[in-house]
């Protein structure tokens, strides 16, 4: 039996983290020449950010530019800044980031800080820190959630991260663990990572278009703790894998992506709804959440582990308590059938169907472009500082779709497309 020598490991690793970058500039963002790029990325991705700026400049980008991200300079804020600083944010710098978008820049944000973080700082100035980035991040955040621009995420394995999902595992193994799922989940393992990514772009489109000729009024789920009717949007439009922002671009803003989504209605939601994996938000774990709606709000929440930042989190604002997303996912998706809990919602959203507090996206409302925020909330969509992402599916839930007559047809059962 022979092994791979470590030049052998080291050069497979290094196609493979050019294949990401590649697949992060042409298929997540879809480039185009002249345009600026806006980075954000955790120290520790610098080997893949460099990677990303020469795909970038190569396919044409007029300036790339990067802010990192320091997880042991985010601790020291939470250790030694004065109280009143945590109602403070960089204004300047996401007012920025948001110039820089209206000027046409594209946005990628590499993913991976350790998310337990800040899980044993005070949970009040986390919500305020929280509430404060919010508010400053808010006119960029616009942008995004209405498709001005082209957009993606992909994922970089950090050493913090590999030890809160393999925490029995040797440091460098944990890390190479991570970087092997990371690799595998985004399609990186195959000869033609941008073909398999059109490939799969397009099954999604698909199941999209199913969706959207089926004009569902409200989804039904059941399954473990939950029992919890989902009224969608008047006028709602379902969304997979790829879609063309404003500019022109055809960009796939999640890689990894398994999901189809669309805009619920704001004040139709009803029931008991159960997460079946934890919350990492922040730099804090969440964990157990579980919610009652009444009427499109949530009026009780709770969670095992995290509670005051998730009721820190809901009173962000009115339509913190609302539903801005929702995303259906089937267990037999890569990140799911790895069996793995990644503690990132970029993965653990796609391994599970999930729902979303917070900001809807207007592109998922028929023409939502160019309506006015008053139209869209007419139409049901949620308008909120924040848009946070929380898992409930598994292979014990069931999902019904209702049409507007009141017919029930099967949409999943057991986690899976009927």
């Amino acid at each position: 039996m022979t092994h791979a020598t470590p030049f052998a490991e080291q050069s497979a690793f290094e196609q493979n983290l050019d294949q990401l970058a590649a697949v992060a500039v042409h298929v997540g963002l879809g480039l185009k020449a002249g345009q600026e790029l806006v980075m954000t990325a955790p120290l520790e991705a610098v080997p893949l950010v460099r990677r990303i700026t020469e795909h970038a400049y190569r396919a044409g980008a007029s300036l790339v530019t990067t802010l990192y991200n320091d997880d042991d300079a985010a601790l020291m804020r939470f250790r030694f800044a004065p109280n009143a600083a945590f109602d403070h944010a960089a204004n300047w710098l996401y007012d920025g980031m948001g110039a820089a978008f209206k000027s046409g820049a594209a946005r990628l944000a590499i993913t991976g800080a350790n998310p337990l973080l800040l899980s044993n700082e005070d949970p009040d100035k986390v919500g305020r820190a929280n509430h404060a980035i919010s508010m400053a991040y808010r006119p960029a955040l616009e942008l995004i959630t209405r498709h001005e621009i082209n957009w993606t995420i992909v994922a970089t394995a950090t050493p913090a991260w590999a030890e809160a999902m393999f925490p029995d595992a040797p440091p460098q193994y944990a890390l190479a663990k991570l970087w092997d799922a990371i690799f595998e989940t985004s399609r990186i393992n195959t000869s033609d990572p941008v073909s398999a990514w059109k490939q799969h772009d397009a099954e999604l489109q698909r199941r999209a278009a199913f969706l959207n000729e089926r004009r569902y009024s409200a989804l039904q789920y059941r399954g473990p703790e939950t029992d919890f009717r989902l009224g969608l949007a008047d006028d709602h439009l379902w969304m997979g894998g790829g879609t063309t922002a404003a500019n022109g671009i055809y960009c796939i803003p999640n890689i990894p992506t398994e999901e189809v989504f669309t805009t619920p209605h704001k004040d139709r939601a009803d029931g008991i709804v159960t997460a079946s994996k934890p919350l990492s938000y922040q730099g804090t774990m969440i964990e157990g959440i579980q919610v009652r709606f009444e009427r499109g709000r949530i009026v009780e929440a709770r969670a095992t582990r995290g509670q005051e930042v998730l009721q820190k989190l809901i009173d962000s604002d009115e339509g913190a308590r609302r539903l801005g997303e929702v995303a259906l996912v089937p267990q037999s998706s890569p990140i799911a059938h790895s069996g793995l809990t990644y503690f990132n919602t970029l993965f653990d959203e796609n391994a599970a169907s999930h729902i979303a507090l917070g900001q809807a996206y207007s592109s998922c409302v028929r023409d939502g472009e160019n309506l006015t925020p008053e139209q869209l909330a007419a139409k049901g969509a949620n308008d909120s500082l924040i848009h946070v992402d929380w898992m409930i599916g598994s292979d014990k839930l069931d999902i019904d779709g209702i049409t507007a007559s009141g017919a029930v047809e099967p949409l999943m059962r057991s986690g899976e497309w009927v």
